[in-house]
């Protein structure tokens, strides 16, 4: 053995022990005097039952004149081999899953079902994003917009939450949906915006103009505030994330999602998913349709000649008394006017907080609610 073998796949050592005692004529139990061992130790070097050691491994390159690194290399290689035999498809498979779906929050949500076997949560995972395996991307997904760019690919998370959401809207019943409904339903709305427990009231109102309202808590890290979809051309749906507990929030974003009903978007192509739509993070570079969908919902929520004067007469020191008059004289909530006083950024974002009172626990009493406790069945 003075060239030494190297071996191309990884096999276990002990088949290289029984090839040299062949070549040199020694049995199993000459082998055992020579290295001072006993005949089941060699026996189960030889068999892969028994690892080899430092000290074991400078006793094989004394017998065969090779070097213990070797020797100690063939072992790991083996073992490692071994290793991922058993393990790396399991492995594998669970980090392909976990790219392809946030697993682990949706199952705690309750969107799927749990498994130990990967080859079950594959299935689990597939079924949920409706495809027959990981090589395959959901038939419909939303597009999105956001700052730096019109538009983005939704993350993994992100489709999760609008496949959850076209899960749960099919289960809502509604009347048919039009677009004299559709009129009929604005001057509704517009009275239910001064007195926060009239929130109550939307759904019912949504469902008698055939449009689905479901409100759905974001999944962490998707910065989505609402998405308007399509089970079919006369059955949209409104979702709405709540995340931000404020009348302002709700109201705008149940508008904007009203306006891609009325202009049909996402109908014809990949369906809207509203991206940092509120808050500070708002982003102003955006699509045609969206920026369309911007004024459609300030327009629905508050004449904007309306509040051009009250900000030329009264500011830039806006009270919270003039903030209230002006809010009871056009009838809505006074939390409305200050989100649109923040949105024009003519007030700081800490201004009259306290106005932007809290709805979720309102509307979550009359809509179907998916999260913050409201666990809905697994539906994949």
């Amino acid at each position: 053995m003075a060239n030494e073998r190297v071996p191309i796949e990884p096999f276990p050592p002990g088949d290289l022990i029984r090839e040299e005692l062949g070549a040199r004529g020694w049995s199993q139990s000459d082998f055992a005097e020579i290295l001072g061992r006993t005949p089941a130790f060699v026996s189960e070097i030889i068999a892969g039952k028994r690892g080899i050691t430092l000290e074991t491994a400078q006793a094989l390159a004394d017998a065969f004149e090779t070097s213990a690194q070797s020797w100690l290399n063939m072992e790991s290689s083996y073992r490692l081999a071994l290793s991922r035999s058993k393990k790396d498809s399991g492995v594998k498979k669970r980090a392909r899953l976990y790219a392809k779906a946030p697993v682990r929050e949706i199952i705690k949500r309750g969107w799927l079902e749990p498994s130990a076997n990967p080859d079950v949560l594959e299935q689990h995972v597939c079924r949920f994003l409706g495809i027959n395996n990981l090589d395959e991307t959901p038939a419909v997904l939303p597009y999105a917009a956001r700052q730096g760019g019109p538009h983005f690919e939704p993350s993994p998370a992100q489709i999760a939450w609008h496949i959850r959401a076209r899960h749960l809207a099919s289960s809502i019943h509604v009347a048919p949906h039009s677009k004299k409904s559709f009129a009929h339903l604005m001057p509704q709305l517009k009275a239910f915006m001064e007195d926060p427990e009239d929130l109550r009231r939307v759904p019912t109102t949504l469902a008698e103009a055939g449009v689905r309202l479901l409100i759905l808590e974001p999944l962490l890290g998707t910065q989505i505030d609402g998405a308007c979809l399509w089970l079919d051309a006369a059955s949209p749906v409104v979702v709405v994330s709540l995340r931000y507990d404020r009348i302002d929030a709700f109201w705008y974003t149940l508008m904007h999602e009203l306006a891609h009903v009325f202009h049909q978007d996402g109908l014809a192509a990949r369906p809207p998913l509203d991206v940092n739509l509120i808050g500070e993070g708002k982003d102003h570079d955006r699509p045609k349709f969206e920026a369309r969908a911007d004024e459609w919902a300030e327009a629905a929520l508050i004449s904007q000649g309306d509040l051009e004067a009250f900000i030329a007469r009264v500011g830039p020191l806006f009270s919270k008394k003039k903030i209230r008059e002006f809010a009871a004289m056009l009838g809505v909530n006074p939390g409305i006017v200050v989100g649109q006083l923040q949105h024009r950024e003519v007030i700081q974002w800490s201004h009259s907080r306290e106005m932007l009172v809290r709805v979720r626990d309102i509307v979550t009493q009359s809509a179907l609610t998916d999260g913050w406790g409201h666990r809905l069945p697994v539906l994949n």
